[in-house]
């Protein structure tokens, strides 16, 4: 008979022993930590060469209109001009100040304030997260997964330059649902009657801040407030469930009422009587047909773009990765994953659909081309709901024995898959912001200069990059924003050119 070993037979390990199993459990860990902070690299690099290229944008489109009332009468034209004029959006108009008074050098550093902010609130969230799920991830891991969302989120868009690049854009419907995720931090890493208080404070103030930047952005924040809610009632009555829901209660009414002073402000009247957008328009059936005709489509281009697989990946990643603190605070619906998978995904639906009936009057024949921008409103719930079900599926793979090591391994290579497909449009993006850039400072030159010599008339020579609207474009049949150049320069009126 062979004769069996103290670990077969069950007899206590040595402390030798033991200390021994400790360091390589501590080993592996860091081994661990290492090898997911080196993969952050990739997507860190994208995002950190994206902002270089920021410093290739120069002013272009709606840009135009914006610069010459903020030389000539500041910040508070600026507001004048959106709430009386435009469309009503104060918070809007505040966000264009903050970048626009910086003139050119504003446009060209928006896109790396811009994304830090994005990636800091994102990195922030995972992390409030995983905190409140009682769970940890080894060190690297959250940043990792907070900047593969934020790289997918920005470079999977049709237009990664109005995403991403085009500040007038990206206050609205890239910075502001980031904002708006924001906001949850607070109530997430609360624990103390004061710390709920303030978290109560701070959604009240985002509320009413979204709510009049991103009519888009408000949509969707309700869309889920109300799905949170209709969630709680799966929930046993207790102090979490009455925070929860007095929570997005706040955060409903402050957006109910951003909306109220947006839709009965001036401007916003006269976005509708430029676009015939009424209430009773975009709710009669030929409208939400065609919104639902539309949506299908989006889905269909969003559905079939396969760099979002990155955020998937990511997820899964994060799911092997995670380790369970027993300090859960969520209550027992973290036990019920399915339920909020689905929830996510139609609360995804209906929001992505809302969201298109109101844009589409404005957007009626170019939504799938110059609209694009305002997907993002709801891609970005895209984004976190394809990473929360990657995190779901890479638990189930890590409680699979044999699994975990193969499934680590398939979701890094799909990250950094991902991060080099993201990167070669990119490439070519930088090339035509060149371009532009180039031509844009030459002809900023010629045009000062031709104006201090007291020129009334001066050629102006086109050059539009990422489907941007430039005076006459079209081949010369578009002259807006021809009258807003004109003004910028201090000049009566510009003239079609072609060199």
């Amino acid at each position: 008979m062979t004769a069996e070993t103290p670990e077969t037979a069950g007899t206590p390990q040595s402390p030798g022993s033991a200390a021994h199993q400790a360091r390589r459990e501590t080993a592996r860990r860091l081994g661990t930590s290492s090898w997911a902070a080196c993969l952050a690299v990739f997507p860190l690099g994208l995002l950190g060469a994206a902002m270089w290229i920021g410093r290739l944008v120069r002013p272009g489109g709606d840009d135009w209109c914006f610069l010459p009332v903020l030389r000539d009468d500041g910040v508070a034209g600026m507001i004048g001009k959106f709430y009386l004029h435009d469309n009503g959006r104060i918070a809007n108009a505040l966000m264009v100040a903050a970048y626009g008074a910086f003139g050119v050098a504003g446009h060209q550093w928006f896109a790396t304030v811009s994304g830090t902010l994005i990636l800091a609130a994102v990195w922030a969230l995972v992390v409030a997260t995983l905190r409140r799920t009682g769970r940890t991830a080894p060190r690297g891991t959250p940043l990792l997964t907070a900047s593969m969302i934020v790289a997918v989120f920005l470079f999977s868009t049709p237009n990664t330059y109005k995403t991403y690049y085009w500040p007038a854009s990206s206050v609205s419907h890239t910075l502001a649902p980031a904002l708006a995720a924001a906001a949850v931090i607070p109530f997430l890493r609360a624990r103390t009657r004061r710390g709920h208080a303030i978290a109560l404070c701070v959604c009240a103030l985002a509320g009413l801040f979204i709510g009049t930047l991103s009519e888009g952005t408000a949509i969707t924040a309700g869309v889920l407030l109300c799905t949170v809610l209709l969630l709680s009632f799966r929930s046993p009555p207790g102090l979490e469930r009455t925070r929860t829901r007095r929570w997005c209660g706040v955060a409903l009414a402050a957006l109910l009422l951003a909306g109220i002073v947006l839709y009965t402000s001036p401007g916003a009247r006269s976005r509708r009587t430029r676009f015939d957008t009424g209430a009773t328009s975009m709710a009669d059936p030929q409208s939400l047909g065609a919104a639902l005709r539309t949506f299908g489509d989006i889905l269909g281009t969003v559905l079939t773009t396969w760099t979002y697989l990155g955020a998937l990946a990511a997820g899964a990643l994060l799911g092997v990765l995670l380790r369970e603190t027993g300090t859960r605070t969520d209550g027992p619906l973290l036990s019920r994953p399915l339920l909020l998978a689905v929830a996510g995904a139609i609360a995804f639906l209906v929001a992505g659909y809302l969201c298109t009936v109101v844009t589409l009057p404005a957007f009626r024949h170019n939504l799938m081309t110059y609209g694009t921008r305002t997907w993002n409103d709801y891609l970005f719930v895209y984004v976190l709901l394809l990473t929360g079900v990657g995190a779901l599926l890479g638990k189930t793979l890590r409680e699979t024995p044999g699994y975990t090591l193969a499934s680590a391994a398939v979701a890094a290579l799909l990250c950094a898959v991902t991060c080099v497909g993201l990167a070669i449009p990119l490439i070519g993006l930088e090339r035509d912001m060149a371009a532009r850039a180039v031509h844009w400072d030459r002809q900023d030159r010629v045009l000062r200069e031709g104006a201090r010599q007291g020129a009334e008339v001066l050629p102006y020579v086109p050059a539009s990059v990422g489907h941007m609207r430039d005076p006459f474009g079209n081949h010369g049949h578009t002259v807006w924003p021809g009258t807003c150049v004109a003004d910028y320069y201090h000049l009566k009126r510009i003239t079609y050119a072609t060199h």
